[in-house]
């Protein structure tokens, strides 16, 4: 507990004891009795010091109460929970003094039960807002700077771009930064909401929030700390509240009409039924018709629609963020639990963006000799396919040929090799290279004529290629003016991108479509193998954006339409979707900005998380919505027709928000979903 509810706490019990005490002093000292001779005989305290006795509780529980409603009046924002609890317990107080009975218990009891569910519901919310906070605890205090061969401790807001700073083991990463010496393992789980560590050598770029494992690493920053990833994360975590959803905007309506209504409601319970009753030649019962209308207003307090509904999302947001993925606001989490329609990249999104050697087909070589020549051909390039080829070399990697075709696939590193198989491209043998733009490399290798690149390449040096069945980029190697074989280029599909798409289609999803710029023959390829519904492939970035404005045309009005991307070269797609979500963005600052939805790991997995996620949070909105306005409605009627008295009306208000508050923390558990 805070100072605040601290003080609060001590307040109800110092009320309590003496709102007990009073009424057994009353009992035995101020209320009329009557003795054996049938005469009544007066209390021995009059109805004027208990009234100044009673109110010493009152006053002690409930004069913020009071003051908040006076200034309310003041600022013309008169309709609220305060003024209507002021409004009935000094209606209670008046009531006791016209009939000076001297028992003002009532009255106290209200605002008792009121200030203690008040006092829950503030200690459930800070509860639920620390376990967020504990939860997003990745803004580092201080930085380690490192000036003139010493290492000082400053704030991270003073240290500049291309300084130099030391995280040791235990360490949270204060800045993004590029690290210049060191080897570590990094805990990335309270960005991402994966367990397993990150390896990070020199060169690596590295971003503020993640835990430094194992060794101590000196890195140069590359941002301010205002626009590290992690003061970033915050800035969107604490300010999603600001982006309403429907729901909590009907609630706000729906309190700012509904309170005015209840209130004239109250007046007109007061008044009407008495002078109808007066008119009619009946007693008009004042008394008893004014506390049926002040029960009605305290009943008709909206505290559990007005506290539970802000907080669901909020700990949705805030459960959410635990799992690595940021909702930028309580409507874009409204609106994920109605994706019906997933469109997505495939490079980056649903493969890892990262080309590898498949398979080595028609060689007319030895394989290994074959990858061995193309590799250091290549070894000057910088383009991505040259690299490619460079890796599966120097990995060592062992191969599984088929015995009827030829064609040899590599069989993973992990199950047939170990460092020591680790392979070293010796420059040395490579003479003069001829880099051919836009269709390949021409190299002296030990002294022979090597070509190696696409078709073109080689119809220019008049060598005929085989067709290739295979999807991928096929890269051509001739040795001196011969064809000697083919190396398949593709893009590596994730492991758990089929499992994704079936579980998009369990959560909901009706139609899955991938957009990318890829050949035909490769796009069809992945979608079959993963299970995409539709794919439109060929694309250009403006008729991604076509695309998608197609679908939306051609979906339900109510359905949404989701699109996935690498949150980089996909920015204008993400902002024409309904929902943006960027997949793999860790750090990503393209992402961010563009997308509504930011995954903070590069898991197709968690676009289904997503989904499982909003639609458990809206669920318990909708039931803290029905079964808040169904019990005030039930009370609402019972206080009317005078069965529920004041204290049956605030223990039903304040039983409710209990209820809908701890329903509503619920939404924070998002673990097993």
């Amino acid at each position: 507990m805070n100072k605040k509810q601290k003080k609060t706490l001590i307040r109800i019990i110092v009320s309590a004891l003496l709102m007990v005490v009073l009424f057994i002093a009353y009992k035995a000292l101020g209320e009329e009795k009557i003795n054996t001779d049938g005469a009544v005989v007066p209390g021995r305290i009059g109805e004027p010091v208990w009234f100044i006795l009673y109110m010493i509780p009152y006053l002690i529980i409930g004069y913020d109460i009071l003051k908040k409603a006076f200034k309310g009046i003041l600022n013309r924002q008169v309709f609220d929970e305060n003024f209507l609890m002021a409004l009935a317990t000094v209606g209670a107080i008046a009531i006791a003094l016209v009939n000076r009975n001297g028992d003002y218990t009532e009255a106290v009891a209200v605002m008792l039960f009121y200030q203690t569910g008040e006092l829950f519901q503030s200690y459930a919310v800070g509860r639920s807002r620390r376990n967020i906070s504990d939860l997003m605890d990745i803004r580092p205090d201080s930085a380690n700077l490192e000036t003139d061969g010493d290492v000082i401790s400053v704030d991270p807001d003073e240290v500049t771009i291309g300084s130099v700073i030391v995280v040791k083991p235990g360490e949270k990463i204060p800045i993004d930064g590029s690290v210049i010496s060191g080897n570590s393992t990094l805990n990335t789980a309270a960005l991402t909401g994966e367990s397993i560590p990150r390896e990070v050598t020199v060169d690596d770029e590295v971003i503020s929030g993640c835990i430094n494992m194992t060794g101590v690493l000196r890195i140069r920053t590359t941002k301010e700390f205002g626009e590290s990833t992690v003061s970033k994360i915050l800035d969107l975590v604490e300010n999603s509240s600001s982006k309403k959803s429907r729901s909590e905007n009907f609630i706000s309506r729906f309190a700012r009409y509904y309170t005015p209504a209840v209130c004239l409601g109250a007046l007109a319970l007061a008044v009407i039924p008495p002078l109808v009753m007066l008119v009619s030649g009946h007693d008009p019962m004042w008394g008893s018709w004014i506390y049926r209308a002040l029960t009605f207003l305290v009943i008709s307090c909206p505290c559990a629609l007005v506290i539970s509904i802000p907080l669901s999302f909020f700990a949705g947001i805030g459960g959410a963020s635990r799992a690595g993925i940021l909702i930028k606001g309580s409507n874009y989490l409204e609106s994920a639990s109605k994706i019906k329609t997933v469109a997505m990249d495939k490079t980056g999104t649903m493969t890892k963006g990262v080309f590898e050697v498949g398979s080595i087909h028609k060689s007319c070589i030895d394989n290994d000799r074959l990858l061995e020549i193309a590799a250091h051909a290549e070894c000057y390039s910088s383009h991505p396919i040259a690299g490619s080829i460079r890796r599966a070399y120097q990995s060592g990697m062992l191969w599984r040929v088929d015995v009827v075709t030829g064609e040899a696939f590599p069989i993973p590193r992990e199950d047939s090799a170990d460092d020591s198989d680790q392979r070293i491209i010796n420059k040395s043998r490579v003479g003069s290279v001829e880099e051919i733009g836009g269709n390949g490399v021409m190299a002296d290798v030990d002294g022979m004529k090597v070509a190696i690149g696409n078709s073109k390449l080689m119809a220019g040096l008049n060598i005929e290629v085989p067709d290739c069945h295979h999807d991928g980029t096929v890269v051509h190697v001739a040795i001196d003016g011969k064809y000697s074989g083919h190396i398949v280029i593709s893009d590596v599909i994730k492991p758990t991108a089929a499992e994704a798409v079936r579980q998009m289609h369990r959560s909901g999803v009706t139609k899955t479509v991938m957009l990318t710029g890829d050949a035909r023959n490769v796009a069809d390829s992945v979608a079959a193998q993963i299970g995409i519904d539709e794919v439109l492939s060929e694309l250009l970035p403006g008729d991604k954006v076509s695309a998608v404005e197609e679908l939306l045309a051609k979906k339900d009005k109510n359905d949404v339409l989701a699109f996935v991307g690498d949150g980089i070269n996909d920015a204008p797609v993400l902002s024409r979707a309904d929902i943006g979500i960027a997949m793999g963005a860790l750090g990503s600052d393209a992402a961010i900005e563009a997308a509504d939805i930011v995954l903070m790991d590069d898991d197709p997995l968690k676009i289904s998380k997503v989904i499982k996620i909003a639609r458990k949070c809206m669920r318990i909105v909708y039931e803290n919505i029905y079964f808040a306005i169904g019990i005030k409605l039930l009370c609402l009627l019972l206080g009317a027709v005078g069965i529920a008295n004041m204290w049956l009306a605030i223990f039903a208000d304040v039983g409710v928000m209990v209820i809908a508050v701890l329903n509503a923390i619920r939404a924070l558990r998002v673990k097993n979903i």
